[in-house]
């Protein structure tokens, strides 16, 4: 476990981070959205972002460097459940950090959130991803037939999910 990765809450300065990626096809297509966006858009969203709860974005740092961006969405308080998703710079992948990177947002979800359970989505040929977070201790819930469309075909899904009691038992 690398303990200099840090995560920070998204700053308006890091929007070129990230639309760096959010414009680079091989990342989105892991996050299931189109690599389509603009700054201008980005700006708004991230404005219109300052005033909900409804998700917490972090910037992932790793000695003093950002190497990726990752959070909570679609936060539901009642329920006290959100979503996990995560993205690294290309230049930061396959360096080791996805677990505690995974393992820190888990952890401010449960322990700051109070949340009762986190979620993901995962293609089911990802079996480097399904592996990282079965480690974690994410377990497959489901799975989605033919739910995501990437790289022009259609692509089945598991839905994974983590407890807040079996994540404390590990």
């Amino acid at each position: 476990m690398d303990n200099n990765l840090q995560l920070r809450p998204l700053e308006k300065e890091d929007l070129n981070f990230i639309y760096n990626m959010r414009t680079n096809p091989n990342i989105m297509d892991y996050w299931f959205e189109e690599p389509y966006t603009t700054k201008e858009k980005m700006n708004k969203e991230y404005e219109n972002s300052l005033n909900s709860d409804s998700h917490r974005s972090f910037i992932l740092y790793h000695a003093n460097e950002r190497v990726g961006y990752l959070g909570l969405f679609d936060i539901d308080k009642r329920h006290r459940n959100a979503e996990f998703a995560i993205m690294f710079d290309p230049a930061h992948q396959g360096k080791g950090y996805a677990a505690q990177a995974t393992r820190l947002t888990v952890e401010y979800g449960f322990n700051q959130l109070n949340l009762h359970k986190i979620y993901l989505y995962v293609v089911k040929h990802n079996e480097k991803a399904i592996h990282l977070y079965e480690k974690v201790g994410f377990e497959i819930e489901g799975e989605l037939k033919e739910h995501f469309f990437v790289d022009g075909s259609y692509h089945d899904a598991l839905m994974m999910g983590l407890l807040r009691k079996d994540y404390n038992n590990e």
